[in-house]
């Protein structure tokens, strides 16, 4: 007896996202571990995920491709446009490492973050609050790059006012020869930034979704909520909005390069991020798992070993 059973009439049926096939998932998750690396043909040929044994590792990882960017195309004169997460935040502090031992300034980058809490009508919350993304970023990485740092009029953020200029910041930019990187983890409902499932029902073909450049005032999924009580608020709904703004499809996948991470594995067994990672890796590109076009563009995903499985009920 399992989901596919029983799903019918069940509660869980009416807040699992319009278009998720629940077969297609179940085979996602049913892969062998071992298999993780095996390509797939709808996989960019310059998409590779990468296994990591442990957190540390994973933050020096990572840490060290963002900074890699930054040194690459500070040498060679470009312009870098970063599209930035709040979490996995471990990155950071080795980022900062590596380019304050490089000696890397950083005035040549374009900082973007990619999502931030909101209300219904986009308004968040003041940057200095400890609870916006705005001061985690400035705490793990803005601030510490001290006199090498990203220049404070090239740090945007995605409040009300200023999350709708950035297609147009971003556009200028390239057209000057910036290149935009992507940083992303992958939420539990597969999102990428907080671009929901339940959007897709709004746009017709994966096309029209993929033009959709950003959301103010986006509705949370209950999954999503729950998520960010698990991973960041201790367990408390209470502190968690229920909207935030966003990028979307059209900003996400126009990136040149992606760096992404997928490190939510908890204690004792228990994890919360396989079936996403699983999903972004073998569902196939479609508008209703946002994750599951991550695999179309050049970049690495970096994983916790555990999230690969097998993905299976501890009877122990």
């Amino acid at each position: 007896m399992n989901m596919l059973d029983t799903l019918k009439g069940s509660y869980f049926s009416e807040i699992l996202p319009e278009g998720w096939d629940m077969e297609r998932i179940m085979a996602c998750v049913s892969n062998d571990p071992a298999s993780v690396f095996d390509r797939q043909d709808f996989w960019n040929e310059g998409f590779e995920p990468v296994k990591c044994t442990n957190l540390e590792e994973f933050g020096v990882y990572m840490g060290h491709e963002i900074a890699m960017q930054i040194r690459q195309t500070r040498e060679e004169g470009r312009k870098l446009i970063l599209i930035l997460p709040v979490g996995p935040m471990g990155m950071y502090k080795w980022a900062v490492y590596f380019l304050k031992q490089w000696k890397v300034d950083c005035g040549h980058v374009y900082g973007f973050n990619m999502d931030e809490w909101a209300d219904a009508e986009g308004n968040t919350l003041p940057g200095s609050d400890p609870a916006a993304f705005q001061n985690a970023m400035t705490e793990a990485f803005y601030g510490p790059l001290g006199e090498l740092g990203v220049p404070v009029e090239q740090r945007n953020f995605a409040t009300k006012e200023n999350l709708p200029t950035y297609p147009e910041k971003i556009a200028r930019l390239k057209a000057e020869g910036a290149r935009q990187v992507l940083v992303y983890g992958i939420g539990r409902m597969c999102h990428i930034a907080f671009w929901e499932p339940h959007f897709a029902t709004e746009y017709a073909t994966r096309e029209e979704w993929l033009k959709a450049p950003y959301r103010v005032g986006a509705r949370l999924h209950p999954f999503t909520i729950e998520q960010n009580a698990i991973t960041s608020f201790r367990s408390s709904w209470p502190l968690i909005p229920c909207y935030a703004n966003t990028i979307g499809p059209a900003i996400i996948f126009s990136s040149d390069y992606a760096i992404g991470g997928a490190d939510g594995v908890l204690s004792r067994g228990m994890q919360w991020q396989g079936m996403s990672f699983w999903m972004t890796l073998r569902y196939g590109p479609c508008k209703q798992v946002t994750s599951s076009n991550i695999p179309t563009m050049p970049g690495k995903l970096f994983f916790m070993e555990e999230l690969a499985g097998p993905l299976c009920a501890d009877t122990n």
